[in-house]
């Protein structure tokens, strides 16, 4: 990526804040999310601070001699670094065989040298290397850029400190960026690129090569045309309940099959799993999971529709995977959960945050409100559960509204985005 279109990242804080510490940071995320890019620039905020440095990249040929064992490594640092301290940078871990026990070894003996390393998820489909670090690793996961990234970089950074009044400022600006955001994602190299022919041909390469080399290289995947099928399927059917037995019937592949394609798809970032929230299961619906991608542009692509959603349904789903993936990033380093809620009467509601004795329903909607809507099944969950406080996030509407004494806050998703008294 050209450096004068370098984005910045939110997680890069976290990452400069880990530097210092002993356990090994692990970066983690899609392929093409921008690993490396932090990476390096990881590496040259601690040149910059005078300290040493090394960068290993397990894609190049000439790199992989270093890992040929432990003491072939510790060798490459001594000379390096010798018994200074040093920063080992590792790109790709996943491409070495046991990566975890390789890692635990070097981090056991205690040498003066600070482990980061990065990796797709196949890493913990392969090695799992985990389990291998326990005790031993923070893991930071990079995603494709979030839709606040996306703004700051849009607008050159020059509203970074004051997003919450931009937002409330220049809403058409906004929703300009927003319908952007959700036709292309947020992919990097796909942010940069000016013109949509660019953006297709990047996505596209993105989409291949997730296919090519780790569905089938490093995932084993037999069924490849099954494979692709599924997200295609997945990908029409985001927020839906994933019916197991209908998509073997509809792809030819068993239910076991099904559930396994979809773990992959989990474990290497292209899509999360949303379970049902429940208390009595004889009411409610059954276990079966909801997805959502971690990209909207991806999604897109898998559907055809890249660059091109313009119908309200579409741009509605849409809309409700982003604020989706605001919320998993919000709970990220807590214990609250994110569920969806779906009874057999098809009371549903999109969302909903719990953590400890503390329940909010979240719904999502694109339209545009002139007045407060309660809607049926939102009643039902407040009936059911009483929450004290409900969210409906909109594209710009605002209200607060009482509904059996639960508080019901209407709010723009920029809200959702900037307010972090929201959910506790």
């Amino acid at each position: 990526m050209d450096i004068d279109k370098f984005i910045k990242r939110d997680i890069f804080q976290d990452l400069k804040d880990h530097a210092s510490k002993k356990e090994i940071t692990l970066i983690v995320g899609p392929r093409q999310a921008g690993k490396t890019t932090l990476m390096s620039k990881l590496k040259e905020f601690l040149d910059s601070s005078g300290e040493k440095t090394l960068f290993l990249n397990l894609d190049f040929e000439n790199d992989k001699k270093y890992f040929l064992s432990q003491d072939t490594f510790i060798d490459k640092l001594n000379l390096e670094f010798g018994t200074r301290k040093g920063y080992v940078f590792i790109d790709e871990i996943q491409r070495k065989d046991n990566a975890g026990l390789f890692l635990k070894g070097i981090y056991d003996r205690n040498l003066p040298y600070k482990l980061i390393a990065s990796g797709s998820g196949s890493l913990e489909l392969k090695e799992k290397i985990h389990e291998s670090l326990a005790g031993r690793k923070m893991v930071f996961e990079v995603g494709p850029v979030s839709f606040a990234e996306f703004i700051h970089f849009k607008t050159e950074y020059a509203y970074e400190h004051k997003a919450r009044d931009f937002f409330r400022i220049e809403k058409e600006t906004v929703e300009k960026f927003l319908k952007e955001y959700m036709n292309f994602g947020g992919y990097p190299r796909v942010v940069v690129q000016s013109t949509s022919s660019d953006k297709a041909r990047v996505i596209d390469e993105i989409y291949r090569s997730y296919l090519e080399r780790d569905a089938v290289y490093l995932l084993k995947v037999e069924k490849i045309e099954a494979f692709s099928s599924l997200v295609k399927l997945l990908a029409s059917q985001t927020g839906n309940i994933v019916n197991y037995s209908e998509i073997s019937n509809t792809l030819g592949i068993s239910s076991q099959t099904v559930k396994n394609y979809l773990w992959y798809l989990e474990k290497t970032f292209i899509v999360r799993k949303v379970s049902p929230y429940f208390r009595n299961v004889r009411k409610e619906i059954t276990k079966s999971p909801t997805v959502y991608f971690y990209d909207p542009g991806l999604r897109n692509y898998a559907l055809g529709l890249f660059g091109r959603l313009e119908a309200p349904d579409s741009l509605g789903f849409a809309f409700q995977g982003i604020v989706f993936n605001i919320l998993f990033a919000r709970c990220f380093f807590s214990n609250a959960k994110i569920h969806f809620w779906r009874t057999l009467d098809k009371a549903e509601v999109d969302f909903v945050y719990s953590q400890g004795d503390t329940l909010i329903p979240i719904e999502v909607k694109y339209a545009d409100f002139k007045k407060p809507v309660i809607e049926k099944s939102l009643r039902s969950f407040i009936d059911k559960y009483s929450p004290k406080t409900a969210l409906v996030v909109t594209k710009s509407f605002q209200a607060h509204v009482d509904c059996q004494g639960t508080k019901i806050v209407f709010l723009p998703f920029w809200e959702f985005i900037t307010d972090a008294s929201l959910l506790p």
